[in-house]
This record gives structure tokens, sequence and C-alpha cells, in this order.
């Protein structure tokens, strides 16, 4: 039998060409501080003296807030994925450079596999699981998220972080809800476009043309997760707790040029960060 190729479209293609020769400071000067290296924004209240004082250290106390900030919303999704234990087995979907499967096992103990679609980030998330010495506990993949290959029910909880806007809900829900054991639990922490402005705004389609994504509506997430017998438990609205860490951002040497994209839509209310904790059923 002939396997699944990882990559089966175009755009999956162009994707992870992307991933495979980023390497934005913002991420890789970020993980540098202690080792972990993460994808996604921050969240919290920001240390704004950070961009007072002397000069020639200034850029090492901005790098350190941004970094705290995204740890803050790793810790928030992680706090969310339910009790575990040693012997449980988690998935990172979308992992990236292996920030979050570290976080979680650090925390936890248990043993997690990350996928991506990029291969050269799947060789770097292992060898921070190797530095770290937990190479047969932590273990990144190059697979994809929609179709992984892995046994069913075998996770007690899963989890998309900032990576959901690359896929289609319906096949990425349906792949989380045959790996999770009953009564696992499933986060994601994403962008969506309110529903309730109408089609994206202009904003957002800047942030779709900058990442090569598709943010998807609110509402889809809340019809495709009961469609998929994964059923809501907490909806955190952290809009609001993610601007400061724009704010921020865009006042820095670390900026991208589509921060005003993103802070834009945050405060007309095209755009929403949100966390979904759901049960599987």
């Amino acid at each position: 039998m002939t396997a699944t190729p990882v990559l089966s479209t175009y755009y999956q293609h162009s994707v992870a060409d992307y991933w495979n020769s980023e390497k934005n400071a913002v991420n890789l000067r970020l993980g540098e501080v202690d080792g972990i290296y993460h994808h996604h924004y921050g969240v919290g209240e920001v240390n704004w003296s950070v961009l007072e004082g002397p000069e020639e250290t200034r850029e090492k106390r901005v790098v350190e807030e941004l970094h705290r900030l995204e740890h803050a919303q790793a810790d928030l999704l992680i706090g969310q994925l339910g009790p575990l234990r040693p012997d449980h087995r988690v998935l990172d979907a979308g992992s990236g450079r292996g920030g979050s499967s570290l976080l979680v096992n650090l925390r936890h103990g248990c043993h997690v596999d990350g996928v991506s679609i990029s291969e050269s980030q799947v060789a770097f998330a292992n060898e921070q699981a190797r530095k770290r010495g937990v190479p047969d506990k932590v273990r990144f993949h190059f697979r994809n998220m929609l179709d992984t290959g892995f046994e069913s029910g075998s996770f007690q909880a899963s989890w998309n972080n900032e990576s959901t806007m690359y896929v289609e809900l319906s096949l990425l829900f349906a792949e989380h809800a045959r790996l999770l054991a009953r009564g696992g639990r499933y986060v994601c922490v994403t962008g969506c476009y309110n529903d309730a402005y109408g089609l994206p705004s202009r904003a957002v389609s800047q942030i779709n043309a900058h990442y090569i994504c598709d943010i998807h509506p609110r509402s889809t997430y809340f019809k495709e997760l009961a469609a998929n017998r994964l059923v809501p438990i907490n909806v955190i609205d952290l809009t609001a707790a993610t601007i400061p860490y724009w704010e921020l951002r865009a006042k820095t040497h670390l900026a991208t040029g589509i921060e005003e994209a993103f802070l834009e839509a945050y405060r007309d209310g095209s755009f929403q960060y949100l966390l979904i904790a759901a049960d599987r059923v």
C-alpha cells in the first residue's frame, strides 16, 4: 500500500515552502532567551519600562518582554488541556519549532507528538528536544495535521496554536475527533474574523496575504466543532489581552510591518483572538 503523501495540494506545498525558509527574528531572537521557540503571539499587560533606560540594553529588554508575553499565551493554552498524567499522550498540531510541546512536557511529564508540514521546523524542534534530554518523550514528525496516521483514540489532549487558518476546519476537527479518546480535550487559540462585521475587512485580508493563510469566520469554528463531536467547555475572548503585545511589537526593532494590520483589525472589531477548549464526546 502506498503511503499518503504529507503534502497533497499546491497550497500545502506553498505553505511548507514558506515555513521551511522562514527565519524571522521575531521568532528566533525570542527563542534564544531560554531555548523555547514559539510561533505565536502574546497576551497580557506590557511592562512599558523596557522601552526606557540605557539604549545599549534596550534590545535585550524588549526581546525578553515579548518572550514573556508569548509564554503567558502558551501557559494559558496549556492550562486548558485538562488534567494530564505522565502516561498520557498529547498532540501538538502545527507544532512549529516546538515551544508549546516542550512546555507541556515540562509541566506534566507526558508524551508529546508534534506534527508539521515544514521539514526544517521538524528537524529544529527535534534538536531542541534532544538538547533538553527528552527525545524519548517529545517527538516531532513530518506529517499533515489533517491526516496524521496516528492510531485512533490514542491521545488524551490535542491542540492548535495559531495554525487552524491553514486548513479546512471540517477536515481538521474530524482528525482531532478521531485521535482523541472519549472525554479527551481539544484546545485552539486562533484569530478569526467577526461574522457580525460582515466579510473579512481590509486589515484581515492583509494578514491573510502576509502569512499565506485563510482566516476563518468565528461561526465556522463552532459549526465544525459540533459536527465532529467536539463540545466547547470554555471560550475566552483574548482580543483585548493581545492588543498590548502588538502595540509593543510595533515600537521595536522586531516589527515586521504587519503590526498595524493586526491592531486595526482588533480595534475595529473585524478580527478576534479566541481560545476555545472542547471535550470529545
